[in-house]
């Protein structure tokens, strides 16, 4: 009877981003990336969203490792935090681990692990873990899916992944080696990529954006380009600079991951580009407008971006104008749209012309579609599927992809953030769960909690009122006050009459509680609160944050 094997999900079963997965074999433990996500609009504040370490926190001592399946910030963005409480090897591409490594190295963290690069097609042993990491084709250079050899079967994670028979450094998914484990081995347990479960057919190729970009290049030929893109899809720079070049233009990178990140892929001999080709960004003005291309971050409209700044017109360097086409060579994230809009109509304001992927195919998903996963299964054949990476909606999609590809329905498990799945010789099952709460990051790790959060949502909302008082608890009379000072609930100037009526009523509740021998602060201060909350709510119908505070004598 071989020994059952557990597996642990932290984030990304639900939601776009904060990917993490743990597995546990022979007591342990093995994490296959620690990724972020960026906050929705509601979280006041917030500057990350992480997985909910705790589980693995108290679990420190038996970690082996980490297992980064690619460099994208939301499957390893987090672990330059997770490496200030803990420590552990990481296992990646050099690609994976160079983009890792930027973030690690900022935080001043690197002592705290030791990375390790991997190729396309090793297998290697993490402890009892004997892993193997086949190539997939995604929108970030090699990027690899797991396999895991273990007594209970292989379990394959397929990483972010797309079926691209032409990409642009002609890396494919390496469906030969899949096949040849389901045909032989067989594959007891799938977990799949559910991102584009939902959407019809096949991704289009990453080098029919080539063809694109080539044309908007010829069709602006009067005019400077500025681009906008991921820093890490690398290959997607590659033809943008391919473009400029061929139409005669230098190129300057604008934004400090774009220029980190560019600068790794020229190390590393992903890109080819003449030297003589960049330019610094503060050379721009030293060049007629048709012979510049700029390539900038923040394309899903980072506040703090080279592109929203440039919308702002605060950029250092540059102004946007009449002579200017920019191409947005990407999606927004889910929860993103108000921030690139924003950008959009900025640079329209400016005079700019915008290219987005509403307007002409200037972006390809690396994520695989329907059509593309149906042929994934097909291929794997899976005793158990498991649907990852997704928000609810895009698991339920692929869960019932896999049904029609001849999966037996109740060998579909959909599971969510904190479920612990054991799969045994009986199969696999739901054994447990574990925390996996959102961590929010605001300055630094575990500063902010879901009270703070609902906080941060009422001031923002309702807005504060703070009544200040003092009182003499021994003669039982009002020394000062109550003075009304308010944000957000009624602006003071045009509200006299209301804040003096507001200060009356909570000086007559004050009193009466004296009067009543109510002396101690807490009572006192709950009395203030009880009558100004009354009083706002039936004059004004608002709910905003009542602050009290009242001091003795």
């Amino acid at each position: 009877m071989a020994q059952p094997v557990r597996i642990y999900f932290l984030g990304g079963l639900g939601d776009i981003g904060r990917n993490c997965m743990v597995l546990e074999q022979d007591n342990k433990l093995l994490i296959i990336d620690f990724g972020l996500m960026f906050p929705d609009a509601d979280m006041h504040g917030i500057d990350l969203v992480l997985p909910d370490f705790t589980f693995l926190r108290e679990n420190a001592d038996r970690i082996v490792g980490c297992v980064a399946t690619h460099g994208h910030e939301d499957h390893v963005g987090g672990l330059q935090f997770l490496l200030r409480e803990l420590s552990f090897p990481i296992y990646g591409s050099n690609v994976t681990l160079g983009l890792a490594r930027n973030r690690i190295e900022e935080a001043g963290l690197l002592k705290k692990t030791d990375l390790i690069t991997v190729t396309d097609g090793q297998r290697l042993n993490i402890g009892p873990f004997d892993v193997e990491f086949l190539p997939v084709t995604h929108s970030v250079p090699h990027a690899h899916a797991i396999v895991i050899h273990t007594p209970q079967g292989v379990i394959v994670h397929s990483g972010d992944f797309k079926l691209d028979l032409t990409p642009v450094d002609d890396r494919r998914t390496d469906l030969a080696r899949l096949g040849e484990l389901a045909s032989t081995v067989g594959i007891r347990l799938l977990m799949c990529d559910s991102t584009n479960a939902e959407e019809h057919g096949h991704a289009p190729s990453e080098k029919t954006i080539g063809v694109v970009l080539h044309q908007l290049f010829h069709e602006h030929r009067d005019r400077r380009i500025i681009t906008a893109s991921f820093a890490s899809h690398i290959h997607r720079v590659q033809q943008i600079i391919e473009a400029a070049i061929e139409s005669g233009r230098k190129v300057s990178l604008m934004g400090r991951s774009m220029q980190k990140n560019i600068q790794l892929a020229i190390d590393l001999k992903l890109i080819s580009v003449p030297p003589s080709v960049f330019i610094d960004v503060s050379e721009i003005d030293n060049y007629p407008p048709e012979k510049v291309c700029i390539i900038s971050t923040g394309s899903q409209g980072e506040p703090m971006s080279a592109l929203s700044l440039l919308s702002r017109g605060e950029s250092r360097w540059i102004k946007a104008s009449e002579q200017d086409t920019i191409i947005l060579s990407s999606h927004a994230i889910p929860g993103n749209e108000g921030n690139v809009n924003r950008v959009i109509d900025g640079l329209l304001r400016a005079g700019a012309k915008v290219v987005h992927s509403g307007i002409a195919d200037v972006h390809a998903t690396g994520h695989a579609q329907a059509e593309e996963l149906k042929t994934y299964h097909s291929i794997l054949r899976p005793e158990w599927f498991v649907p990852v990476h997704g928000e609810y909606r895009h698991m339920r999609a692929h869960a019932e992809l896999a049904v029609v590809m001849g999966a037996p329905r109740d060998h579909v498990l959909q599971a969510a953030d904190g479920d612990v799945l054991e799969l045994s010789d009986k199969g696999l099952a739901f054994h447990s769960t574990v925390p996996a709460n959102y961590l929010f990051v605001d300055g630094i790790v575990g500063d902010v909690g879901q009270g703070v959060l609902r906080d941060r949502k009422v001031l923002a909302e309702e807005g504060v009122v703070v009544i200040v008082a003092t009182v003499d608890g021994h003669n039982r009379k009002i020394i000062t006050g109550p003075e009304i000072i308010t944000r957000g609930w009624v602006y003071a100037p045009e509200a006299d009459a209301l804040l003096d009526e507001a200060e009356a009523t909570v000086g007559a509740a004050l009193l009466k509680a004296l009067d009543n021998g109510i002396i101690d602060i807490d009572s006192l201060e709950r009395e203030v609160r009880k009558a100004a909350g009354k009083f706002v709510s039936d004059r004004t119908k608002r709910r905003p944050m009542i602050v009290p505070v009242v001091m003795t004598t």
